[in-house]
């Protein structure tokens, strides 16, 4: 598989420029928390100075990556914004609203780094590769084009990306590619084992109470072939749980035999769902969720739908199994 090279004109801005702004998309997962944490580390690497600015918390499972606690949360703009920065970097979104935080990143040059289907190009910079496994795996490419040696602690940040995007190396996008890159970071330091143990063995109990909450809302559609359920604020707070603790429960609905798409529909606010999408094979289910203003890759994608909950259930039903057919 070819692996492009990270660009001329991004190389040379970093190495010209002194303080970054890094950040990614809102309820951030495993590619966004590693690649920025991993990204911040590199420009230290170099001589520069770089900020991880997240607008939601970071879930629990990867609060132990190597500089998580100093991600700066919220809305506000960290210390000295924008005057402090060369640039904001943004990580992993194909559109600069998927941050949550673009009127402030606005007042900045943007390089805009990504491997979902659909970007926009809205950077001054932009390096997008589709076929990348993770960012996480980009960022790595990027610290070969800097040539920088990566400390374990780095390694095991962008090692951790590749793990959780490609489900264990268990998706379609464990391609030669992202083994390749497994194996390069784990001579570099990377611990495979405790990236599997805080991804599969630390889950706080809240999270194992919301899996229970939404199961009982799965259904089965399609003769089977589809899978939805749904979390809503309440049973949030019947589990004691946040949108942190969301992370990864789509895959249990994902591994019931016979399924072959899965849509997972979380409240963000009264009327309006978060909708996650996955499915298998040739199944193509970013096309569903670009046709409604969202995106992502083609068997992992999502949008957000306006609507009461059976409504909303019952378009996103009907639009699936039209594509299942």
């Amino acid at each position: 598989m070819t692996k492009t090279k990270a660009p001329e004109d991004l190389l040379k801005k970093l190495r010209t420029g002194h303080r970054f702004l890094v950040t990614s998309h809102i309820n951030p997962d495993g590619d966004a928390v590693g690649s920025s944490l991993g990204l911040a580390r590199v420009l230290k690497r170099i001589g520069k100075g770089g900020v991880v600015w997240s607008r939601d918390a970071t879930p629990k499972i990867y609060g132990k990556l190597a500089g998580s606690e100093r991600i700066h949360v919220g809305e506000e703009p960290p210390n000295g914004f924008p005057q402090a920065f060369d640039a904001a970097i943004v990580l992993e979104c194909p559109t600069l609203d998927r941050t949550g935080l673009e009127g402030s990143l606005k007042e900045l040059p943007i390089i805009n780094i990504d491997h979902h289907l659909g970007n926009e190009q809205y950077g001054k910079v932009n390096w997008v590769d589709t076929g990348a496994p993770s960012l996480g795996s980009m960022i790595y490419r990027l610290a070969e084009g800097l040539m920088v040696d990566l400390d374990p602690d780095t390694a095991t940040c962008l090692y951790l990306t590749l793990v959780t995007d490609t489900g264990g190396f268990r998706f379609a996008n464990s391609t030669p590619q992202a083994f390749e890159a497994a194996a390069a970071l784990v001579t570099e330091g990377a611990r495979p084992d405790l990236v599997a143990q805080w991804i599969y063995e630390s889950r706080p109990e809240s999270a194992v109470r919301l899996l229970g909450e939404m199961l009982q809302s799965l259904e089965l559609h399609a003769h089977g072939r589809l899978a939805t359920a749904v979390l809503s604020h309440e049973m949030l707070e019947k589990a004691g749980a946040s949108n942190a603790d969301t992370e990864g429960l789509i895959d249990y609905p994902r591994s019931i035999a016979g399924v072959d798409a899965v849509a997972l529909l979380r409240q963000v606010e009264d009327g309006k769902f978060k909708v996650s999408l996955r499915s298998r094979g040739d199944i193509d289910v970013e096309k569903v969720a670009r046709k409604r203003g969202g995106g992502g890759h083609k068997n992992a994608a999502g949008f957000l739908i306006e609507g009461k909950s059976k409504a909303a259930l019952k378009e996103v039903v009907a639009a699936l199994e039209a594509i299942l057919e």
